[in-house]
């Protein structure tokens, strides 16, 4: 047996022992493969829950709950709004610490309603000593159970247990969520939100997988990864970013000639949660650019 399989079968046996779990569930290959586990060692007792609020984009709601039903586990939403609370909105270095907790918060409520005392996390053996990661802070304080953690499964190793159970995200790359893409010291807003979410979904259309639009107060720096920075450079794509990115809410659009960098406006690192990923068409200009309309 190797080493992955013995900490997969450990896992499954340590969920086993429980009366139940709800997993907060994002529908990224961390919390799919808590879930996998979950469903294939509780069955019914094992619910999904995902956490919709204005820092969720509609996408990956949507993810989320296809890759539920993909698993064949139960899943629930749980509404709540980080932009009810001052300290979140202030987005100060500790902005992911007041996400995690008011979101965990809203998963130990739902978990109560169900008569469920567990809450597990997607919190991988790697997670642990990346830099500023406040959000592991609030994971800790409210005794979120992390199965990934528990029995040292790395990142890596997270992608094999995911293909192990064919899940379609087992390749998804991670992703934080809306507020990061807003400089630290710069107040979250709904406007703020809403304009980047609307400039990333246009970029996932026209085919780009690796990249970020961050909101400098109404400037979007555009960040894309270096294999695809070449693309960005294309001067008909330039031209079709700055119209329908202006369209979106922008005064400004730029392109980050550093390309992708995870973090680039918090502290020192971003807090993951987790990515979705679309079909990509094979030469981004062979595609027509929809409006955000």
């Amino acid at each position: 047996m190797s080493a992955v399989s013995e900490k997969l079968a450990a896992a499954r046996e340590d969920l086993e022992s429980r009366d139940g779990v709800l997993i907060a569930f994002s529908g990224g290959v961390d919390s799919s493969v808590v879930a996998a586990l979950a469903h294939d060692a509780l069955g019914d007792d094992a619910i999904a829950c995902t956490a919709k609020s204005e820092t969720l984009p509609a996408a990956e709601l949507d993810d989320a709950t296809r890759v539920a039903e993909e698993i064949g586990i139960r899943h629930e939403i749980v509404e709540f709004s980080e932009l009810s609370s001052d300290e979140f909105i202030q987005n100060d270095d500790m902005r992911c610490y007041h996400c995690r907790s008011m979101r965990l918060g809203a998963m130990y409520d739902r978990a109560r309603e169900l008569g469920i005392d567990v809450v597990c996390d997607g919190t991988n053996a790697s997670d642990v000593g990346e830099g500023h990661r406040p959000g592991l802070r609030a994971v800790e304080e409210l005794d979120a159970y992390s199965p990934l953690l528990e029995h040292n499964i790395e990142k890596s190793e997270v992608r094999e247990i995911a293909r192990e159970y064919d899940l379609s995200v087992a390749d998804k790359p991670s992703m934080a969520c809306l507020s990061s893409r807003i400089p630290t010291g710069l107040e979250v807003t709904e406007e703020r939100l809403s304009r980047v979410e609307k400039a990333e979904r246009l970029l996932r259309t026209w085919g780009f997988e690796q990249f970020r639009v961050r909101d400098h107060d109404g400037l979007a720096r555009i960040e894309v990864g270096e294999a695809e920075l070449e693309t960005a450079l294309d001067p008909d794509f330039v031209r079709t970013a700055r119209d329908h990115i202006e369209d979106c809410g922008f005064d400004h659009v730029t392109l980050d000639l550093h390309g992708y960098e995870t973090g680039s406006v918090s502290p020192e690192t971003e807090e993951p949660a987790e990515e979705e990923t679309e079909d990509v068409v094979s030469n981004v200009f062979d595609a027509d650019y929809p409006s955000v309309d």
